[in-house]
């Protein structure tokens, strides 16, 4: 089985313990998942964040209608949080969400190990793509909610 990682850092200007709680809430996901996944969190609320809990989603991949369900690993608030999926399109999906004081501001450092079905082939033809697109948009959305237009740091 091929193991592949993404990384992706982003410097926001607001105090960890803020953008922390903005990932506290498992419903923001949806406002970070790009429209044509048609994700929607179907766990109902509350959701009470902290190791064990396991989110449910439904979503589209490639026109194809697919649940996912993670489980929170672990929640160290407001320094990291890790998912994992136990149930999805990925033979194994690991995020690592990490929240850095840095230059005033916050560093949000994602690591994702993850593998596919079908491997490298499948990886390169149509997941990579797809997991690059997910974190642009995620990028461009967290810049939105909590980018400074005056501090010129994005």
């Amino acid at each position: 089985m091929n193991l592949y990682r993404f990384d992706s850092e982003l410097w926001l200007p607001r105090a960890r313990e803020e953008v922390f709680e903005f990932f506290a809430d498992a419903r923001n996901l949806e406002k970070l998942t790009p429209a044509f996944l048609r994700f929607e969190v179907i766990t109902p609320s509350p959701i009470r964040m902290q190791p064990g809990a396991r989110i449910g989603y439904r979503l589209r991949v490639h026109g194809l209608p697919l649940r996912w369900e993670s489980e929170i690993t672990a929640w160290e608030p407001p320094h990291r949080l890790v998912d994992e999926q136990r149930r999805g399109p990925y033979r194994s999906w690991r995020h690592e969400h990490r929240f850095e004081e840095h230059d005033g501001g916050t560093l949000c450092v994602d690591e994702v190990d993850y593998s596919v079905p079908g491997g490298g082939l499948v990886h390169r033809l149509f997941v990579r793509r797809d997991v690059e697109a997910m974190f642009r948009f995620r990028r461009q959305k967290l810049i939105e909610l909590f980018g400074d237009s005056q501090s010129g740091k994005f």
